[in-house]
């Protein structure tokens, strides 16, 4: 049962007989009349459980893009139904005026569509529907929450696919399909033509060129179908925000646009979210079925309060590449979870695959180390030029080992990560 303002309005009424008729009978007429005209008014308003709701939602959406959510309410009461429902969903669905007021004739039905606008990745649970339905007075009413179920999963931005353009015309580059022609050790040959000035005379193949009578040279493209296994740390150090978002979000950035940039150079793509044992796992898809795999793989993926067990996850590695591979590790350059951790293994993975290490660097350490205005400024200096001291001897020490390193903001990691591997296809190391 419901009491609405008008209930409360009425009641307040009561005061200008009182004042006229100022005794205990007046105020007691006058509370049974409203509560009378309350009982009355509740009796006539369509019961919210002979009310039939519906709600559908799209299946997935990208982080920050506006969906709907629709109930499509049904009146199967007898009786005309007035009243108010209320879309309810959680505060990170940005679910924008849920409420909404409805007024259905019998046997008939009305549709209300709600916008999301989603704060977070992953999937977003709706609660309950909660349907009020009034009296032909709206003093009072009846209301019911409802149970519909329904489920919003909510995608990776890939904001980083505004790269995508630039690298993919510097991969058609690499690849021979414009002027531009590379070549590098272990790059593959791929065709003939006439020399023009600029060619690199290595690249003039001398047969051909006493064949034909004029000068022709070998075009290169760097070699495809090579394997690449992205591997995002999903440990509790991935949880430390940088700016605005967790460490993993810029981790899931770059492994998209890398993905995307290495699918379209034939290469395989793999994806593997680790701590402690697999959170998503990607595998066996190529072409136009890889990205919406990956985005479906990563939306649900969550940092995890636990340590990285990297044995475990060298392991992991080897089981799934049998030939030498590019390995990309998102995870942290801090100095006491490499030592700890990567440090101890890494060297099995680089006796095998090329390596590279990608990891976020904090601008908040970077403006510390530039302020230095006054003596607590001086000092948060301080440890931030010994933290970055620290950080770069560890870079050291895993490239002496043979591992790529790159350190960079959450907003150039993406990027930079493509680059690295555009380069190291150009030199024919993968």
């Amino acid at each position: 049962m419901v009491v609405t303002g008008r209930a409360v309005a009425l009641l307040g009424l009561g005061a200008l007989p009182v004042i006229l008729r100022p005794e205990v009978a007046t105020v007691l007429a006058w509370v049974v009349l409203v509560v009378l005209i309350w009982v009355l008014d509740v009796a006539l308003a369509a019961s919210p459980h002979r009310l039939t709701v519906a709600r559908t939602v799209p299946a997935s959406v990208r982080l920050e893009e506006p969906t709907t959510s629709t109930v499509v309410l049904t009146n199967v009461s007898g009786r005309r139904a007035r009243g108010r429902l209320r879309d309810a969903w959680p505060p990170s669905a940005g679910a924008a005026a849920p409420v909404h007021e409805f007024d259905v004739r019998a046997g008939e039905g009305a549709r209300m569509r709600t916008t999301l606008v989603p704060q977070r990745r992953g999937d977003r649970t709706a609660a309950g529907v909660t349907v009020r339905t009034y009296g032909p007075l709206r003093v009072g009413g009846r209301q019911v929450t409802l149970d519909v179920p329904a489920t919003l999963r909510v995608l990776p931005p890939f904001r980083s696919r505004r790269h995508l353009p630039s690298r993919l015309a510097r991969l058609r580059e690499m690849d021979g399909r414009s002027a531009v022609q590379v070549r590098g050790e272990g790059t593959e040959f791929d065709s003939l033509r006439e020399y023009v000035i600029g060619d690199d005379v290595r690249s003039i193949d001398w047969r051909a060129t006493a064949r034909r009578g004029d000068v022709v040279v070998r075009t290169w493209r760097p070699e495809r179908d090579r394997r690449v296994l992205i591997v995002l740390d999903t440990s509790r150090t991935s949880a430390a925000r940088i700016g605005d978002e967790p460490r993993l979000d810029a981790g899931i950035e770059a492994s998209l646009l890398l993905s995307a940039l290495a699918s379209r150079a034939g290469d395989r793509v793999e994806l593997l979210a680790f701590d402690r044992r697999a959170r998503a796992r990607v595998a066996g898809a190529s072409g136009a079925r890889l990205m919406p795999a990956l985005a479906e793989a990563l939306a649900p993926v969550e940092p995890q309060l636990v340590e990285t067990d990297w044995p475990a996850l060298v392991t992991a590695v080897r089981e799934r590449l049998s030939q030498r591979a590019l390995v990309v590790l998102l995870t942290t350059t801090d100095p006491a979870a490499v030592e700890a951790g990567l440090l101890p293994v890494v060297d099995g993975l680089v006796r095998d695959h090329l390596v590279v290490v990608a990891s976020v660097r904090d601008p908040e350490i970077d403006e510390l180390r530039r302020t230095r205005s006054d003596v607590e400024g001086l000092y948060d200096a301080a440890a931030a030029e010994r933290g970055e001291l620290e950080r770069t001897s560890v870079a050291t020490v895993l490239r002496r080992r043979g591992v790529e390193v790159l350190h960079a903001p959450p907003d150039e990691l993406a990027p930079a990560l493509a680059d690295l591997y555009l380069a190291l296809k150009s030199a024919g190391r993968l």
